[in-house]
């Protein structure tokens, strides 16, 4: 689909998105690219990054893979002072990567579970905490009035609960506290905005493929608000918070599903509906509910 906004909109920055080889990621690190970024994405696959770096390059978008793992300090640190010395700053932090499998919860090992803590949620705070000197305001390589932006991605799968997914929830409510902590501190003493997006079931993305198999998704088609989003969708949110559109949005987490996370079992239908309001409010007009009873 075509972008609805304006190809330079993001000219002259520069961002680094972590998970930024496939899926999710590597969209949003397209759409920033094809809108005036300068872009980095890291990985831990090399041959992931270099074929994502040329595709992007394809595309007349300046890019560079850098191989890390969010869960190490030292990569981190690598790949954020890595950025900024081949682009000269940073203003954009998107962290993407994520680790995420089926499993129920009396089978998964405390290793597994810390697993995907350590890559979500722990790395997650790893790349804010590493790229703070270059994101401040007045920082290296940053104007002293205005500081960046960091968009954390995120799920709904903790807003109620999930089956078999109890690890990838916990981590992913731990990135919304993370978020909207960060806004708060970060937002009035360094000028930063955090922000985070919330994906719903998005075609052709690992979290589809490894976590609803053929048997799952004939039964989510079932449902009417249930369809799949396009990585487009997540990307387009991506530069709306990223852009000057989102300059007065800080702490939020951006929930775009289509609505899915709403959508609960409908009991009757809307004629059944009908019938049953107007029984009740002729029944209560004769003999009304609720009224106290004296025994005077």
């Amino acid at each position: 689909m075509e972008s609805p906004f304006r190809a330079n909109i993001l000219k002259g920055k520069v961002a680094l998105v972590t998970g930024g080889g496939s899926g999710i990621g590597f969209e949003i690190s397209v759409q920033l690219g094809k809108h005036g970024a300068s872009v980095a994405i890291m990985g831990r696959r090399k041959h992931v990054l270099d074929s994502a770096v040329d595709v992007l390059r394809s595309h007349g978008i300046p890019a560079i893979g850098l191989e890390g793992d969010v869960r190490r300090e030292d990569d981190a640190a690598r790949t954020v002072e890595s950025t900024f010395k081949h682009f000269g700053r940073l203003d954009i932090l998107v962290n993407a990567a994520a680790g995420n499998f089926l499993v129920p919860a009396q089978d998964l090992s405390p290793n597994g579970f810390r697993t995907v803590i350590d890559i979500d949620s722990i790395g997650t705070f790893i790349m804010c905490h590493e790229a703070l000197k270059y994101l401040k305001k007045g920082g290296l390589g940053k104007d002293p009035s205005a500081g960046g932006t960091i968009i954390n991605i995120t799920a709904t799968l903790h807003y109620g609960a999930t089956w078999y997914q109890i690890h990838a929830s916990a981590a992913k409510a731990a990135i919304d506290s993370i978020t909207r902590s960060l806004a708060l501190e970060w937002g009035e003493d360094h000028g930063i905005l955090v922000n985070g997006i919330a994906p719903g079931a998005i075609d052709d993305t690992a979290g589809v493929s490894k976590l609803a198999p053929e048997e799952v998704l004939s039964k989510i088609k079932e449902k009417p608000l249930y369809t799949f989003g396009e990585k487009w969708d997540i990307a387009m949110a991506a530069l709306y918070l990223a852009s000057d559109a989102g300059k007065f949005v800080n702490g939020t987490v951006l929930v775009v599903d289509g609505g899915q996370w709403l959508s609960t079992p409908r009991l009757l239908s809307k004629d059944a509906v009908r019938q049953l309001s107007r029984r009740q409010e002729t029944r209560s007009r004769v003999a009304p509910t609720g009224l106290p009873k004296s025994k005077l």
